[in-house]
């Protein structure tokens, strides 16, 4: 093993760590707070889509992030977190694409930060330190 290898696998490590721990606790507290899930239902049937498919968030911000924390096919754990974020930012965030918060960032950078580094997982894969590397 030589040592860009292992930085290469450590970096891919504190990657998935970043993005699948930041993301679950937003799963946790949709699990400590299920009345959330009749706000996604409402906005999935305001586009004219099923509301059951609300509960896909316990899959996109818990079983995904857990995947991908532990390194079991991370790469299909990243996907569905990526998912998550594009329904996220369609289905609550479309108004905030071409605006700032009110500290001057633009106010879809966090849901791209899981969006993109989400994606970043997937091309990189786990690396050498996970369950079951990819």
């Amino acid at each position: 093993m030589n040592l860009t290898s292992l930085n290469d696998d450590t970096g891919r490590l504190i990657l998935r760590l970043t993005v699948a721990g930041l993301m679950l606790f937003h799963g946790v507290a949709k699990i400590m707070h299920p009345g959330s899930l009749d706000f996604i239902g409402g906005m999935l049937a305001g586009y004219g889509l099923p509301s059951i498919i609300a509960y896909g968030v316990y899959i996109g911000e818990v079983i995904a992030p857990l995947m991908v924390i532990v390194g079991y096919r991370a790469r299909l754990g990243a996907l569905l977190m990526a998912v998550n974020m594009l329904f996220a930012i369609v289905l609550a965030h479309t108004g905030d694409l071409f605006s700032l918060s009110e500290h001057g960032g633009w106010s879809v950078e966090l849901q791209l930060f899981y969006l993109l580094t989400s994606v970043a997982v997937i091309f990189l894969g786990s690396g050498r330190h996970a369950v079951r590397p990819d």
